[in-house]
């Protein structure tokens, strides 16, 4: 039996663009928009997690980190059921603010495209499901 899987992910947020991660489901095709971020370890705070994920992925370090929801996702990917309990920050961090608005990023060791989208100006949908939401509302 798979388990729910403890997450934390943020939000960097630029005149109006957010700092994202692009990804594909090779089983349907769908080409999609991620937070970023990843998996809380035994002992580890959300916080914590969340500032090593970035560090790990795209060797920088956050500033100030507010929590703005915990949500719940449901969801299906690569053709299998997933479960995850989010942690979604709002982050700062002067090394993410030196990236231009037109920079191409990939993830450290696993190479996922990053860059910036500007909020509500994509058609791909933004994943975990909730996180357009919760961006409109950090935007405006």
């Amino acid at each position: 039996m798979s388990s729910i899987r403890n997450i934390s992910l943020g939000i960097p947020v630029r005149s109006g663009h957010v700092l994202m991660l692009d990804g594909t489901d090779s089983v349907t095709g769908e080409n999609f928009h991620r937070l970023i971020g990843g998996g809380i370890e035994f002992g580890e705070t959300a916080e914590a997690a969340l500032r090593r994920e970035f560090a790990e992925e795209l060797g920088v370090r956050l500033g100030s980190v507010e929590l703005l929801e915990v949500v719940e996702n449901i969801f299906e990917f690569e053709g299998r059921p997933g479960h995850e309990i989010v942690h979604v920050f709002a982050v700062d961090s002067a090394d993410i603010d030196a990236f231009p608005l037109d920079v191409q990023l990939r993830v450290l060791g696993e190479g996922s495209p990053v860059h910036w989208v500007l909020s509500g100006g994509s058609d791909r949908p933004i994943y975990p499901a909730e996180a357009a939401r919760i961006i409109n509302a950090l935007v405006q």
